[in-house]
């Protein structure tokens, strides 16, 4: 069994801090809830375990199995076993959807498999295969990035997966297929999923274990799935009080690969 353990997790973006102690813990096969008010820090907690350039860690912990991700370049935490779906997926001309995912896997799997693969998980989602040789998110709709998302996340078949809002831009239909297929991963290959929404209605088919309200930058309550019923039913106005964690000067540039999507953060930008 995996665990992704997070204590005491702060991180600061252009002088605002964000995440203001962040701690959590979960195991393989679980579905974590995190909903909470826009400007909570949702976001950026998917960032800062994911990796993502621009976001300074002031202090805190987050591991995968032991393994400290807060250590690790962007490729490494994928490779221990972790996979962020965007809310806002990047596109990516000239790279295809296949391409990306036979680079993604590792060299000991079979090519044939692995075509296989990508082709059952796109009729599982009702994802049409032309998308798989096409460039990555180039001219596809909303709904369409997010199933291309959740064809990855069944292809590469990661320990744990964060969901950015993976509901928005889905219609009716697809946010069933999509929902199931997530939650069937959870239970075929006991994927540990932390699925951040605004909304319970990705829950009727993503069975939650725990629902967490964030707000001020960290969690403030914990339940379990009723929570995110009566939140949707009454809203976050008793966490009014706590601080928002985001102000306009503090907020990250709209394309998360402003720099390039292999710049690295830590590299001198003079030398």
């Amino acid at each position: 069994m995996s665990e992704l353990v997070v204590e005491g997790l702060r991180a600061r973006v252009g002088g605002q801090e964000i995440l203001t102690g962040v701690d959590l813990a979960m195991s393989s096969g679980e579905v974590h809830a995190v909903m909470g008010p826009n400007g909570s820090g949702k976001s950026t907690l998917a960032h800062v375990l994911a990796g993502r350039p621009g976001i300074e860690v002031l202090g805190g912990s987050a591991r995968l199995d032991g393994v400290e991700l807060l250590d690790l370049p962007v490729w490494k935490r994928a490779q221990a076993g972790l996979f962020l779906a965007m809310q806002y997926p990047t596109e990516v001309p000239g790279v295809a959807l296949a391409d990306l995912l036979r680079a993604s896997v590792s060299s000991s799997d079979d090519a044939a498999e692995i075509e296989s693969s990508m082709r059952v998980e796109a009729e599982r989602i009702g994802f049409d295969e032309k998308f798989l040789a096409r460039p990555l998110n180039v001219d596809l709709s909303g709904g369409e990035k997010k199933r291309n998302e959740t064809l990855q996340l069944g292809v590469l078949r990661p320990r744990f997966a964060i969901l950015d809002e993976l509901d928005s831009g889905l219609d009716f239909d697809a946010l069933r297929l999509v929902g199931a297929r997530v939650e069937a991963a959870t239970e075929e290959d006991s994927v540990g999923v932390l699925a951040i929404t605004h909304y319970s209605r990705l829950f009727e088919q993503l069975r939650p274990d725990t629902v967490h309200v964030f707000a001020g930058g960290r969690i403030q309550q914990t339940g379990g799935a009723e929570l995110a019923q009566e939140l949707e039913d009454t809203g976050y106005e008793r966490w009014s009080d706590a601080p928002p964690a985001v102000a306009s000067s503090a907020k990250l540039p709209a394309d998360p690969f402003a720099e390039g999507p292999f710049a690295d953060p830590f590299a001198d930008p003079l030398a």
